[in-house]
């Protein structure tokens, strides 16, 4: 093992065990290094006042070198905060600009001591850093039934951990925190689990009450006071987008610092919550009470960063930093909040309208997000979206074999009744060939 790495290793050890406990065998052996390319760059850019012969980048005119083709498209910007590296973490002012918004959007995570976020090539690259720094072979990754499918290549595929899954809704149509629980607990002989938490759930649309979240928050808890090694990752993909009375904040907060066998893990990004798909700009955040830990797991993240992506695209951290600092932001994303909210009612409305009864479907509670899941009760969601594709001209996403997920947020509000009514025709044709 390299000594940098074995520091690291150090340091977490002595801030809390419990961590050093969790990490995979990969998160034990990365390292970013402190004497090699980018940390003697970093110090010639410091100090080499008169040549600086170290950058990868090529430079004219005092600035980097670059496209007149390119630089007249994005000519609001300078060329300084497009064409060169972005560092390994991110720029620096976007990550405390970040910083500052998670702080203001939840409240619970006043006086908590948590890290810097860190900026990932959007979601799923911070989702991967989580795979790569903490699931090792074997090791029991928990989530519901109704869930996003990357997480199985993400965890499993990748990096050959054990997938555990509980029922997302009691029969009553609340959050399985029981279902939680005794997933973790059966983790008890390992010692060890990650939990993802996806709120807004993809694909169902729902989010949990204060009550339920607090449940949650407690079965947790639970597990770690039984033993277990809990790494909680709250994957924040559509924090923000809620509709109706649910949480209004991330768990992350409530995780903070609630236990010492609790390692808390947020990420989320710009990609959704400002409408930025494209542009691949997300975070990554751990929470603990030891600053050691903060600094060491940021180290090992930027370690992994390096290794892969080596660091993230400029131009759209530089376009997302710009739109934060806007003064325009806030009403402008209020704007489109609700038209995603007015999109979520119409389809519960015409759901409850009774117009379809429910003899042909029910739905899954959904009050937040980009989705929502038909529960089809006559035909089988597979043959259903081909029949609704090929004869329909309409595409949605069939998971199993009841569910029908819908994405509400990319259909105008004056089209979600014919959508639905077109789904309606679908399965009375379905019934009708049999």
């Amino acid at each position: 093992m390299n000594p940098q790495a074995g520091q690291l290793n150090e340091s977490i050890k002595a801030g809390n065990e419990h961590v050093y406990d969790m990490l995979s065998t990969l998160g034990r052996e990365i390292y970013f290094p402190k004497v090699g390319i980018l940390s003697q760059s970093a110090e010639a850019t410091a100090h080499a006042k008169k040549y600086n012969a170290t950058i990868g980048i090529a430079t004219e005119n005092g600035g980097p070198m670059h496209l007149n083709v390119i630089q007249e498209k994005l000519s609001a910007f300078a060329p300084k905060d497009l064409y060169g590296y972005a560092p390994p973490a991110g720029k620096p002012e976007l990550r405390t600009v970040w910083r500052e918004k998670m702080l203001r959007e939840n409240p619970s995570l006043e006086g908590k001591s948590f890290g810097n976020p860190i900026v990932t090539n959007a979601l799923t690259h911070g989702l991967s850093i989580v795979a790569d720094l903490f699931a090792g072979s074997g090791d029991a990754v928990v989530y519901p039934d109704k869930n996003w499918e990357n997480y199985e290549l993400t965890f499993s595929v990748r990096r050959h951990a054990e997938l555990v899954t509980y029922p997302l809704f009691t029969e009553d149509m609340t959050f399985n925190s029981d279902g939680l629980l005794q997933a973790l607990l059966s983790q008890k002989d390992k010692g060890k689990a990650i939990v993802l938490l996806n709120f807004p759930n993809n694909p169902t649309g729902y989010t949990p009450g204060i009550k339920e979240g607090d449940a949650i928050v407690a079965a947790i808890l639970r597990a770690a006071e039984e033993g277990v090694n809990v790494v909680a990752v709250c994957d924040d993909a559509y924090f923000g987008l809620f509709f109706e009375d649910s949480l209004k904040e991330s768990l992350f907060g409530k995780l903070a610092n609630v236990h010492p066998r609790v390692l808390a893990v947020k990420i989320d990004g710009a990609t959704k919550e400002e409408y930025v798909w494209g542009f691949r700009v997300g975070f990554i955040t751990y929470a603990s009470e030891s600053k050691d830990v903060l600094a060491a797991l940021e180290q090992k993240t930027l370690g992994i960063i390096r290794a892969t992506i080596s660091s993230g695209p400029h131009p759209s951290q530089t376009f997302v930093l710009d739109a934060l600092k806007a003064p325009e932001f806030t009403e402008q994303k209020e704007e489109k909040f609700r038209v995603m909210k007015g999109r979520a009612n119409k389809v519960k409305a015409l759901l409850d309208s009774g117009k379809y009864g429910d003899e042909v479907w029910t739905y899954y509670p959904f009050n937040s997000g980009y989705f929502m899941c038909l529960k089809l009760h006559t035909v089988h969601a597979e043959e259903l979206r081909q029949h609704l594709i090929h004869n329909y001209g309409l595409g949605t996403i069939a998971l199993g074999d009841t569910d029908l997920r819908i994405a509400f947020s990319c259909i105008a509000e004056e089209n979600l009744e014919d959508l639905f009514d077109l789904i309606y025709a679908g399965i009375r044709d379905l019934e009708k060939a049999r």
